[in-house]
């Protein structure tokens, strides 16, 4: 199982439904991945199209296999707005290392309701001397009976 560090770069979204009627929308992003969470800046006045062009990094151990990104609408005088959510599997950088900026569906009670873009690069840490045979070069005694 991949152990190291995740970088994701938080680039934009589009085609975001609008959630306030009287103003803009102010868009902000909570990454979460596991149970490391990540808040992004408000987006504010950019409306269904906020650019964040941010990178949030997260520590990646086992079992870890997606990375979750809910898109909220920052409200003054009342809770937050849900938008929607994208899932992004990891399995791909986890082999690959790294995946360029690439748009990931965002829904909303299992409907489409835009994209946002996301670029991943994922960096293993180095394996524990316990996990792998220790070679110190040289002679080495026969197993032989």
């Amino acid at each position: 199982m991949p152990q190291g560090t995740l970088q994701v770069l938080l680039v934009s979204a589009k085609g975001l439904e609008n959630t306030d009627f009287l103003s803009g929308m102010d868009a902000y992003a909570v990454l979460t991945c596991r149970t490391q969470e990540k808040k992004s800046s408000v987006a504010s006045g950019e409306g269904s199209r906020p650019d964040w062009n941010e990178t949030f990094v997260f520590v990646i151990s086992e079992g870890v296999n997606e990375l979750k990104i809910k898109i909220m609408d920052k409200d003054s005088f009342t809770e937050d707005d849900f938008v929607g959510e994208a899932t992004v599997p990891l399995g791909p950088v986890f082999e690959e290392e790294s995946i360029p900026t690439m748009a990931y569906n965002v829904v909303k009670e299992e409907q489409y309701c835009g994209e946002i873009r996301v670029g991943l690069k994922f960096t293993p840490h180095a394996q524990r001397s316990g996990d792998v045979e220790e070679d110190f070069g040289g002679w080495k005694q026969s197993s032989m009976d």
